[in-house]
């Protein structure tokens, strides 16, 4: 776990600390620069495994900047331009099932963050075997069951003013032939448990008005998704 805290006075930097969850041991973090710190402020966890964070010049001061954390330093990354004239306490951040980050601020603007690298294969849900192709009927519900469906965290945090979790499975279906790009409503989770080695099941929803004809279906959790299984969709 990375948590960030405000600094110890004026222009002082702002300091960081690691828990290893295995060893239950704290150690310390490398330090923002500049006199920058997250005193109120978003992260969230990218799908290759690094913490986008958003800091400030200290406490609710304007001039917010972003750095990602790779698990041993801070890389300083770019921002979306509003960002500059607020203070982190302004922006929140929420992974997507693409697996980018999708930063907002309280004056209305949308930006959307793309990191580089991959997912370790061994984070993404995946999906129990069956038959070689899946037949669905649009309109009807169904159950599907496998591992890491709710991932191993819950994506994005704040602090107290906000939440946007996403360790939950969502169904994503691709057309084969059009190559258009569904949703199913997800529902009725076995389990909400994080980084848990039991299986998991979710039901969801087939649109019924999605295309019909072979697809590919996987969940996604927290922006990583499954292999895929085939689907027919009818």
């Amino acid at each position: 776990m990375f948590a960030t805290g405000a600094n110890g006075g004026p222009n002082a930097s702002g300091h960081t600390a690691i828990f290893d969850s295995r060893t239950g041991i704290w150690t310390s973090g490398p330090d923002f620069p500049s006199g920058l710190d997250i005193a109120d402020g978003p992260a969230a966890l990218l799908p290759n495994g690094n913490v986008l964070v958003e800091t400030s010049p200290g406490i609710f001061k304007k001039g917010a900047k972003f750095f990602e954390w790779d698990g041993f330093s801070l890389s300083a990354v770019p921002g979306p331009a509003p960002a500059k004239n607020e203070s982190s306490y302004i922006g929140n951040m929420l992974v997507l099932p693409t697996g980018q980050i999708l930063w907002t601020d309280l004056n209305g603007n949308a930006y959307i963050y793309s990191s580089s690298g991959s997912p370790n294969p061994a984070w993404a849900p995946r999906i129990q075997s069956g038959p070689a192709v899946t037949n669905i009927s649009r309109g009807n519900t169904y159950r599907i069951a496998g591992f890491n469906f709710n991932g191993f965290s819950q994506g994005a945090a704040y602090g107290d003013d906000a939440q946007a979790a996403t360790n939950y499975p969502l169904v994503r279906i691709t057309n084969h032939g059009t190559g258009h790009v569904f949703y199913a409503r997800t529902h009725d989770h076995s389990t909400m448990a994080v980084a848990s080695p039991e299986l998991a099941s979710t039901r969801y929803d087939v649109p019924a008005g999605m295309e019909v004809g072979l697809a590919d279906l996987v969940v996604v959790a927290n922006g990583i998704a499954s292999a895929p299984i085939t689907v027919n969709v009818q």
